[in-house]
């Protein structure tokens, strides 16, 4: 195994200037969810390149390819990135600074995509050396509901050849380019969006007494919610009701007939994420009925939980201390973000791990989602080679 290591090892290394190239045509070229056909075009001509057969147009731009080992129906092995975009207007300056004007690679989809394209060139290089099929899927819509992998699920991306396991990796800005994290068993929360519209009777603000009003209600709607938080959940489980958007088109003097707020929910246990609903929906209602207005509430139910197989984290963990040393394979903590990739470990044992990117001497310290967001693209390297390693160790290579 110790050439096969030293192999993928030297491949990453030569490829990393074109996949560098790749990931920046991509970045300047972002689309949003959904509308990714260059992105997929692009994906497609790479493949052809390098005679890796695939199919295209599932869940509208998905890309599916398959590269065959030997006794390829031994073990299926599926890798998993992210094309879309988000609306986000970059104010990097870089020679490869978005094109779109509205529209940034903020949270790395631009990376993941590039990665796994080397990751399946270095695959094609040495698929006599591992047994089995693995099935790399570049997927749409990771952004906005209802999500690119529900869709390519339902679309049969699971099936024929059904995968045993499945992989994925996702740029983190905490950590330094060369280094990944993972946690075993919950990592992700499930993510719902919360949309109250709250009526009343509106009329002039200096006569109260003949409305109800319903900005009044909201209030007291939003602070009596974060009572499940802090009195409702349990608190080994971590939870998040929060309201981003509060619209109540009134005036200084005039009370609007209706407010409508905007929020969502995280949580980590889909049972008590049934409860929250319920209590959201219970509790908005009755407050309005109490101060004689009404609450419709309609929850958008998100993505599930995101749950890391323990066996296969346990053996990726392995693999990658292995690929990168003990000291570069960091444990992480719960997060409330959200991600769609809990559709297929819904479905199959995965493990979904993040690749560091961060770099404080070029100054490469941005969150994701903002406006200033770029990635140390050595990053690259290691992305595409520890995720070939963690599949031809995974193969039996």
């Amino acid at each position: 195994m110790k050439t096969t290591l030293k192999r993928i090892k030297l491949l990453s290394k030569q490829l990393l200037p074109e996949i560098i190239s790749v990931r920046r045509e991509i970045h300047s070229n972002p689309e949003l969810a959904f509308e990714e056909y260059k992105t997929a075009a692009m994906i497609a001509s790479v493949l052809d390149k390098h005679g890796i057969k695939y199919e295209k147009g599932i869940a509208k731009t998905g890309v599916v390819a398959l590269i065959k080992g030997n006794d390829p129906g031994k073990k299926i092995v599926a890798l998993r990135a992210d094309m879309d975009a988000l609306p986000i207007k970059e104010l990097n300056d870089v020679e490869y600074k978005s094109k779109k004007e509205g529209k940034m690679h903020a949270c790395g989809h631009d990376v993941h995509t590039a990665s796994l394209l080397g990751t399946a060139i270095i695959l094609q290089e040495m698929k006599d050396s591992f047994s089995g099929t693995v099935k790399l899927i570049f997927q749409p819509s990771e952004e906005k509901y209802p999500g690119g992998a529900k869709v390519m699920i339902e679309e049969g991306v699971l099936e024929n050849p059904k995968p045993n396991v499945i992989f994925g990796q996702h740029v983190y800005p905490d950590i330094e380019a060369g280094k990944i994290g993972m946690k075993s068993g919950n990592y992700m929360a499930s993510t719902d969006e919360i949309f109250l519209t709250v009526r009343g009777k509106g009329g002039h603000g200096a006569l109260p007494h003949k409305n109800i009003d319903p900005v009044l209600i909201a209030s007291h709607i939003i602070i009596a919610l974060q009572q499940i938080v802090s009195r409702n959940a349990r608190p080994d489980i971590p939870t998040v009701i929060s309201f981003g958007r509060v619209i109540a088109e009134g005036q200084t003097n005039v009370i609007p007939d209706e407010v409508k707020l905007d929020g969502i929910m995280r949580t980590f246990d889909e049972e008590w994420r049934a409860e929250i609903k319920e209590r959201i929906t219970k509790m908005a209602k009755g407050i309005a009925e109490s101060m004689g207005g009404e609450c419709d509430v309609f929850i958008d139910q998100g993505y599930p939980v995101l749950v890391n197989d323990e066996k296969v984290t346990g053996k990726t963990r392995e693999y990658a201390i292995e690929y990168l040393g003990k000291e570069n394979v960091l444990e992480l903590e719960l997060r409330t973000t959200a991600e769609d990739f809990a559709y297929f470990t819904q479905k199959i044992p995965g493990c979904f791990y993040r690749l560091g990117v961060r770099n404080d001497e070029k100054g490469i310290t941005s969150n994701l989602h903002t406006a200033t967001f770029d990635v140390d693209e050595k990053s690259l390297e290691t992305g595409m080679g520890m995720m070939a390693w963690l599949t031809v160790r995974e193969l039996g290579g």
